[in-house]
Parts: structure tokens; sequence; C-alpha cells
């Protein structure tokens, strides 16, 4: 669990506040913005102008937008993350060989991120996209990361961020994720039967090196209708069990 700051700077934790209501929205006015988060609209005017100036929010008219510039700075910290280095040679891989979505996913304050994500050449365009962050209990990437988590740290994250429900098929009882927990264990995999989009199937496998720490997960996900039983408990877990191998030796032996 991220620690929390013994003397938080309300002044960051303001425009913070401001850059998350932006991403909320898409965009917004002054007004707005201010209203939304019980600020003096002066206030917030002196966040967003700092803001503007240093590049990392743009104004058109009256609406307020997050600028490019938190991309070059995800993209940076991506480029400098060893297990997206290293994936997503393989990640394109699978992507060609099933022709489906490949997806790799890492965790972080106990939230799931999509680090990199291949499409093949039947793949179907999804609400995913890089960085976007996702609970962990709500997708196969995300189980196949906790299956393999100290059980306090399981609890430390469920405790934190809870069961929400995605759909009617998220799993939102505690015994029974820590049931789906041990059965991933068992058999190295994980499964999204439409917990988190209906109509779509997922399989994903722990990316664990040598130490036998999980770093990440790979998945391959695809529509029910060409993800039947056959291909969701053996083709596709064969494919990112496989998948998984490859790269940690290759983290291993990096």
């Amino acid at each position: 669990m991220a620690e929390k700051a013994k003397h938080p700077v309300r002044t960051t934790e303001k425009t913070l506040a401001i850059i998350e209501a932006l991403k909320e929205r898409d965009s917004g006015r002054l007004t707005e913005l201010a209203d939304a988060l019980d600020m003096g609209k002066s206030a917030v005017h002196n966040h967003l102008s700092t803001l503007e100036e240093h590049g990392y929010v743009t104004k058109r008219g009256s609406e307020y937008r997050l600028g490019l510039k938190f991309l070059e700075i995800g993209g940076h910290a991506r480029d400098r993350n060893a297990l997206y280095e290293i994936a997503e040679p393989e990640v394109d891989d699978i992507a060609e060989e099933t022709g489906e979505r490949a997806n790799l996913m890492t965790d972080e304050h106990g939230m799931g991120i999509y680090l990199y994500r291949s499409n093949g050449s039947q793949a179907i365009d999804l609400d995913t996209h890089t960085g976007l962050r996702a609970h962990l209990h709500s997708t196969a990437l995300g189980k196949a990361i906790l299956a393999h988590r100290p059980a306090e740290r399981v609890d430390e994250i469920v405790d934190q961020h809870g069961l929400p429900p995605v759909n009617e098929n998220t799993v939102t009882d505690r015994e029974e994720l820590l049931d789906q927990l041990e059965r991933i264990r068992e058999r190295g995999f994980a499964l999204d039967d439409e917990e988190r989009l209906q109509g779509l199937r997922c399989v994903a496998a722990p990316i664990k090196p040598a130490d036998g720490k999980v770093i990440g997960s790979i998945s391959v996900s695809a529509p029910t209708s060409r993800m039947g039983d056959d291909r969701f408990h053996e083709e596709i877990p064969d494919v990112v069990r496989s998948a998984a191998n490859v790269m940690e030796l290759r983290i291993r032996y990096a």
C-alpha cells in the first residue's frame, strides 16, 4: 500500500484534483471545475494558468483540457519499465499468432495498469488503452497478478479499493475471489468470462522471473463467438503460459 504523506502539500493536492477532474470530464470550464471541487474560481484559475504555462493544460475558448505533455511523461515512464521493454515483441507475436487482442499489465498502488496492447488481424477495438488503470479483481490480467501476491497484500488491496462490480458477472465477494485465486495458482492461468465486458472472454498468465515474484501478466482477449470452451480452457492458456515463460527467461538472463 502506498505510504501516506506525513505532511501533505495542500497546493499540490489541489493541483492534482484539478488534473483528475479534467481527466474525468475530458474538458472543463473554470466555473464548472470550481463548483465541482468546491474551490474558489480565482484559486482554480491560478492552478490552471500555471499548468497551461508549463504545457500540462491547453485552453480553447473557455474550455480547459489536459495537454499532451502528460503523454510525453507517460511514454517516458513506460519506456523505462523493464517489463515493457522485454515483453513488447512477445505481445506482438501472440497477437499475430492468435489474430486477437494481446495485452500486457503490471500493477501499482493496488491497481492494474495496461502497459501495452497489440492487435491481431481479427482483434476488435475495446475500451482499453495504454495507461488505463483497472481494478485487479475485474480482469484476468489482474487476477493473475493478485493470485501471486502474498495473502496480506491481497487483503490490503481489497480493503483499499474494494471489489466494485464492473458488470453483473464481476466477482464481488472476497471469499469467492480467494477461491478463484487459489485455482489460478493451481492451473497457472486466470480467466475472465465476461466479467469486465459482456461478450468478451480473456485468458491471462502471470509473469514471474527467477525470484518467483510476479511483475505483471500477459493475456489474449476475444469475443465469446470466437473463444469457445476448448479455446478458452486449453488453446489460449497454452499460448499465454508459453509467452510468459519466454518473458521470464528473457528477464532472468537480460
